[in-house]
């Protein structure tokens, strides 16, 4: 196979391209800019460009296909030389499929914890010595890739609700067509995208009628909205609805039990006892028996930036988490309340997405902060101008979220020098964002607190 990326660069398509690669087929890509850790990885795949830029000389009849990125434009001159020859074009999620048609595919959808549950029931499989590939938006520990394809029997995907490219403007989630499914919960998401409630509610709906005729879908029935929706839908695929298993909380440490067995936990809170249930049963469609499941996730140790360790003190610990939007904001912050009830908690939100960036859309975001015994709200000139935003009012920021002592800082360094004066003593720290903090390096953020006891 001979097979070309348009955006080569993005965080899933050089993941892809170099699975590609290791697989055999001749690869090739273009990007207009390149950043690490994709540059780094695509140079080590000899598969980086050579010079930065759109070639339409690179489009030839020669090609398989053609993989499009999300990051290139409708416009893109590569794009339109392979629409101009007739070239099979894909997005990555379309290209997915192409290659796992044989393959019994596992899809995990929903507004949250889509990331944590595919890399659980990845873990769960490696652990159990299962051959399979897969495709995951997160670093996990363990994986030396976010993206495997092979010739293994089965494929685990994550599935999102963002449009699949530049040409194809419906949902990647869409293209997967899965035997076992996982739905996690509906909260209303990427208003850029999807503008209105129903709207967005329409996707989960298509979702399901993409699920393989006899298939199994897993859902959170904990889930108001989703439950009504499932129960209302009249595919032919089985269901399997599932809530918070049998746990313990003790000294800080989570055991969850499953028929009958019991195995302690690395990661924490209902959000994740929720997605390890949801690992379980899909799991168990598989074949795998409860004592081998219990093993899986007895050693998983979360994936990257969710409910991350970043540094822990005798009676202090500092955690970083992907969560932005109001529903993963409020779950996130409830676990660690609920974990570490005597300690304190120092919470601090970036508000960085389009969504979380309108003013509009801010009062969804009204009590989430409220657990925390000091909270704070953060974002920045940049990434407003960026979405070509008008600058927010921290008035009305603080509003919005409704916690009594709220700070809001639109500077890092005035963050940076707030969360500095802070006494840790019996006190978690939580800092929440898909973004950086303007720059923040969050990997040696909690060390210059000098937490007592470290």
């Amino acid at each position: 196979m001979n097979v070309h990326f348009i955006a080569i660069g993005g965080s899933v398509m050089h993941q892809l391209a170099i699975a590609l690669k290791t697989k055999g087929y001749k690869v090739t890509g273009s990007d207009d800019e390149i950043f690490e850790p994709a540059l780094g990885a695509l140079a080590s795949a000899q598969i980086l460009p050579e010079v930065m830029g759109w070639f339409p000389e690179k489009i030839s009849r020669s090609l398989d296909a053609v993989i499009l990125g999300m990051h290139a434009k409708d416009d893109n001159p590569e794009l339109r030389k392979a629409t101009e020859l007739g070239l099979k074009i894909y997005s990555f999620p379309e290209y997915i499929y192409q290659e796992s048609k044989d393959k019994t595919r596992v899809v995990v959808g929903g507004s949250h914890g889509k990331t944590t549950t595919t890399s659980m029931i990845m873990n769960i499989l490696q652990t159990a010595g299962k051959d399979f590939d897969y495709m995951v938006g997160a670093r996990l520990e363990g994986f030396s890739q976010s993206v495997r394809i092979t010739h293994a029997p089965v494929i685990v995907c994550e599935g999102d609700e963002y449009p699949a490219s530049a040409l194809e403007k419906r949902p990647k989630f869409h293209f997967l067509f899965p035997h076992i499914a996982i739905l996690t919960g509906i909260a209303w998401d990427h208003i850029n995208v999807f503008p209105t409630w129903e709207g967005y509610l329409d996707q989960f709906r298509i979702f399901l009628d993409k699920i393989e005729p006899g298939g199994l879908l897993i859902y959170n029935e904990s889930d108001t909205v989703l439950k009504t929706l499932v129960e209302a839908h009249p595919g032919t695929f089985r269901r399997q609805p599932y809530g918070l298993p049998t746990h313990k909380v003790v000294d800080g440490k989570t055991s969850l039990t499953l028929e009958g067995q019991t195995a302690v936990l690395k990661v924490f809170g209902d959000h994740n006892l929720l997605n390890a249930h949801a690992a379980y049963y899909a799991c168990k469609e598989l074949g795998l028996t409860a004592s081998a499941i219990l093993d899986g996730l007895a050693g998983f140790k979360g994936a990257s930036k969710r409910l991350e360790l970043l540094y822990e003190g005798l009676d202090a610990a500092a955690y970083r988490d992907f969560a932005h939007a109001p529903s993963k904001v409020s779950a996130t912050i409830k676990a660690v309340k609920e974990q570490f009830p005597s300690r304190r908690l120092v919470a601090v939100l970036e508000l960085h997405t389009y969504s979380s960036l309108q003013a509009a859309f801010l009062p969804q975001y009204e009590g989430s902060l409220d657990p925390a015994d000091e909270a704070a709200v953060f974002y920045s000139k940049h990434a407003l101008a960026l979405k070509r935003l008008p600058m927010l009012d921290p008035l009305v920021v603080a509003q919005a979220f409704g916690h009594p002592d709220l700070k809001v800082f639109t500077q890092a360094a005035d963050l940076d020098n707030w969360l500095k004066t802070k006494d840790y003593t019996d006190t978690n720290l939580l800092l929440m964002s898909s973004g950086t903090f303007d720059g923040l390096n969050l990997s040696t953020f909690a060390p210059r607190f000098q937490l007592p006891n470290a």
